[in-house]
């Protein structure tokens, strides 16, 4: 399924023999950079340090517990039951609960979300759907419904949680966690972590090499200049997914251009010259490890028919808005050339412009290898609420294809998402979706207290 692989070096855990390593000690600060915001969702890293889910992913792809121990189901999948872990305490010191944690997932998706009712009955939490929901633990480890304590802090850049970290400050751009003394899980080896926001890639690798950072971000277009700078290098592969999303009003109301736009795109040129051969071009949401039926999905250009269906039509001009950094306004600018290739008037606008936007180009993080709760929470982070009720391979098939051909969500490649260590970092790993798990880490440099 979906490995973790190491590029250049082994993952900084393996560097050292196992008899040449000594035990992991306390204390210290770890240093890490990234380019974006680092509380965005999904899979935005300070969210994984502070808050944590009433369940979490195992390497298998299956919900395990977290803050809740177990769940049962009842009706069909129409009603779960979780249970919370007892003793667990927010970081301000409150009880967790199971009030708590229905204020919580009240905020995060209010009418939206995928259940009906929830509600608190004692030390559990009751989910009512009136459809089946039978993927429902899965869904609950995704990044979108972690708990936060309502009312307490900020909930958007300083949330109180029950993680390992908690938020202490942020100032310069510099965001400080310390260590939640008293965390169920156990308190992490590391004191503090700061990671610093909104660094560019070339002055996160610049302050990698001079050891003022200790972990730092290696975009899937660089993971080949990474490994010829020798850099340490830990990379989960095709945990992302490129997809283009298309507005179905106005102008694209209109199916045929919503079909021209689908074949006008040159996937293997965005792999191979945006992405330099990084990216794995895919016709299909899921990765074709997960589901076994991507060969069965197009993914190659077809500029004839783009043009057929189009229809001698000149739509009006068409914005287009991408989402991330140098690599996605790249990649959107290939993207609007193929489109005016195909006929289309195209202009490439800056994310998050008050007009109105036809195309937009994202990244989404694949948050399961389990087909039905990766599938769900793809269509929910591109915002199609659409609930997945089959698990079988036909009928995951069968919706998917009903969604690709309404092309209001056109996938065109999984990217890695890959990190690059220094040499005091240990024990790294990552998570399904690529994310740094952080509360093993410790620290080669940080010396033993002395015995009293």
């Amino acid at each position: 399924m979906l490995r973790q692989t190491a590029i250049s070096c082994l993952v900084a855990a393996l560097v050292l023999p196992a008899g040449a390593r000594t035990r992991p000690h306390y204390g210290g600060t770890l240093h890490v950079e990234v380019e974006g915001d680092p509380w965005q969702r999904s899979s935005g890293l300070a969210r994984s340090l502070v808050l944590d889910g009433l369940t979490a992913m195992s390497p298998d792809g299956t919900a395990q517990p977290a803050l809740a121990v177990d769940w049962k189901s009842e009706n069909g999948n129409h009603r779960w039951q979780f249970r919370l872990r007892p003793g667990v305490h927010f970081q301000d010191g409150s009880l967790l609960n199971s009030a708590a944690v229905v204020a919580s997932l009240t905020d995060i998706c209010g009418a939206g979300c995928p259940w009906t009712a929830i509600r608190a009955i004692g030390s559990s939490v009751i989910f009512t759907s009136d459809s089946p929901l039978a993927n429902l633990p899965e869904l609950l480890a995704g990044d979108d419904y972690r708990i936060a304590l309502a009312g307490a802090g900020n909930p958007v850049t300083a949330p109180v949680g029950t993680g390992p970290f908690q938020f202490t400050a942020f100032s310069n751009g510099i965001l400080t966690l310390a260590a939640n003394e008293n965390c169920w899980q156990g308190r992490p080896f590391l004191d503090a972590i700061e990671i610093r926001a909104n660094r560019s890639i070339q002055y996160q690798w610049l302050d990698l090499s001079v050891g003022r950072a200790d972990l730092v971000e290696v975009p899937a277009e660089q993971l080949r200049q990474a490994h010829d700078q020798r850099l340490t290098v830990v990379a989960a592969s095709s945990v992302s997914l490129l997809a283009l999303a298309v507005s179905d009003s106005g102008a694209l109301a209109n199916p045929n251009l919503r079909a021209a736009i689908a074949l006008a795109i040159d996937r293997g040129a965005l792999s191979n010259v945006i992405f330099q051969k990084q990216g794995e071009i895919t016709a299909s949401l899921l990765p074709a490890e997960v589901t076994g039926y991507g060969f069965l999905l197009r993914a190659e250009r077809d500029l004839n028919k783009a043009h057929e269906l189009r229809g001698g039509v000149a739509p009006p001009l068409l914005t287009f808005a991408a989402e991330g950094g140098p690599a996605m306004q790249l990649a959107a600018q290939r993207i609007a050339l193929n489109l005016r290739d195909a006929g289309f008037n195209v202009q490439v606008v800056a994310s998050g412009a008050s007009q109105h936007v036809d195309l937009t180009l994202r990244r989404v993080a694949l948050e399961s290898i389990q087909p039905q709760p990766a599938l769900e929470s793809i269509l929910r982070a591109a915002g199609l609420a659409i609930q997945v009720s089959e698990s079988t391979p036909e009928g995951l098939y069968k919706i998917e294809r009903q969604i690709l051909d309404a092309h209001t969500l056109i996938p065109l490649l999984y990217l890695p998402r890959a990190w690059a260590l220094g040499g005091r970092a240990r024990d790294l790993r990552l998570s399904l979706e690529g994310t740094p798990q952080l509360a093993n880490v410790s620290l080669s440099d940080v010396q033993p207290e002395a015995a009293p």
